[in-house]
């Protein structure tokens, strides 16, 4: 049996009186991703400050949300003693980034929506959340899976009792071949000195979707990861350091040329291409390419994050969870089996297929997961916490906040502690 498409309704909206005024600070993917909220629902959301240090993704925003000069920044430090008149800040800076100026807009008592993840590390992660429930602000981090409205319906399948009791779980992110390449090769995630480990960088939310399905505490982990394939050792005979260099580009398919143009050919000059480039040209991506960090060949690059990880979950009670991070997939949307005590549930982000054991069959529910967000995975998560977090700062109303400080430190410590336990080859207790 089929259902009808499902789509879940976020906090309501015709109760905001007035839109609420937000500052971004980091214009790049996510932070403009996110204010690309208030040019939809005008009435809703408007930015009124951003700060960005590179000059061209500062003035974009600022063009798009008619931001006047004086306030557009390239420093947040330089806006921060002015008490701007806002209801939040969004902030989306480089994760290493992050504590600086989450501690310091939290003191000033403005109310925070923080991209994952928090930081790429456990005291920078207190101090954040310290700092979050020290001011009693509203505080939301960007764990967009659990607010798509697959998530919601599947929460509801499993609070019905369906399947019982929830007793294991495996679930898969696929991250993809390019999509790999792109941003945990040649890109910004490449190195866990510059950001953090792959699970965190990647997979925080993972964790956290896992936890928040299970319900119940995380006690113990134990991991598995290696760079396996992106290393100099794998690099094929005959190629450069370079991808317009190489003599065999044309048949390598890892070939930056043939990816990033492909966008161009197809009139598609956002994700990826506004992050190698700010000239939206054939010209502009293969200059960009020649001299800069997206044009070097993936066994040639300075990458040292892991492209394939497991982590193994032991829960309350002695439910488990099995959870497995790869780059070679096609890539595309989360897939997830769940197992209960009167049943199974299988889904992939947005059909959700219940197997009940009482009634000895299947039930398929459609969920509507348009609006994928810049990487086509997150299912209208970016769009409904948006949702959430603008009409939890209208009605002053943080219970309309699904991802806030405390349950958000738990489950990076269970990030960190799967980190520990791949490097140690032990079993680690999560422990904040």
């Amino acid at each position: 049996m089929i259902s009808p498409l499902i789509n879940v309704d976020f906090p309501e909206e015709l109760n905001i009186m007035k839109p609420v005024k937000l500052i971004v600070i980091g214009a790049g993917d996510r932070g403009t991703n996110y204010a690309n909220y208030a040019l939809r629902h005008p009435d809703l959301a408007k930015v009124i400050v951003v700060a960005e240090l590179r000059d061209y993704y500062r003035d974009r925003i600022a063009t798009q949300h008619n931001i006047p000069i004086e306030n557009t920044f390239a420093d947040w430090r330089e806006l921060i003693e002015k008490n701007i008149e806002a209801d939040g800040v969004i902030i989306a800076t480089q994760d290493s980034q992050h504590l600086e100026p989450a501690v310091a807009f939290a003191d000033k008592g403005y109310n925070i929506l923080l991209e994952k993840p928090m930081a790429p590390d456990e005291d920078s992660c207190r101090k954040i959340v310290a700092a979050a429930i020290r001011n009693k602000i509203i505080f939301a981090v960007c764990h967009v899976l659990r607010y798509t409205n697959y998530t919601v319906k599947l929460k509801e399948i499993i609070d019905s009792g369906a399947i019982g009791e929830v007793i294991s779980m495996q679930h898969l992110e696929p991250v993809g071949f390019l999509h790999q390449a792109h941003s945990y090769v040649r890109g910004n995630w490449r190195k866990e000195s510059e950001s953090s480990s792959m699970l965190l960088a990647k997979s925080c939310h993972d964790l956290d979707w896992i936890r928040y399905i299970m319900n119940c505490e995380c006690k113990k982990v134990s991991s598995f990861g290696s760079l396996y394939y992106f290393r100099k050792e794998n690099k094929p005979a005959g190629s450069a350091d370079r991808c317009l260099d190489c003599g065999i580009e044309s048949e390598c398919l890892y070939s930056a040329k043939k990816f990033y143009l492909n966008y161009i050919k197809k009139g598609e000059t956002g994700w990826p291409i506004h992050v190698i480039t700010s000239d939206a040209t054939a010209e502009g991506v293969l200059e960009a390419l020649q001299t800069g960090p997206y044009g070097r060949c993936v066994w040639e690059c300075d990458n040292d994050v892991v492209d394939n990880q497991v982590v193994n979950m032991e829960f309350e009670g002695g439910r488990t969870a099995g959870f497995t991070m790869t780059a070679f997939t096609e890539g595309g949307h989360r897939k997830t089996r769940i197992f209960g005590s009167m049943g199974e549930i299988s889904g992939d982000g947005s059909k959700i297929e219940v197997y009940s054991l009482k009634d000895d069959k299947w039930t398929t529910y459609q969920t509507d997961a348009s609006d994928a967000g810049i990487l086509g995975g997150h299912g209208g998560g970016d769009y409904n916490i948006m949702k959430s977090f603008t009409a939890a700062l209208a009605d002053n109303d943080p219970g309309k906040i699904l991802s806030g400080p405390a349950e958000t430190l738990e489950t990076h410590f269970m990030t960190f502690a799967a980190e520990k336990a791949r490097r140690t080859g032990r079993v680690v207790e999560v422990k904040i």
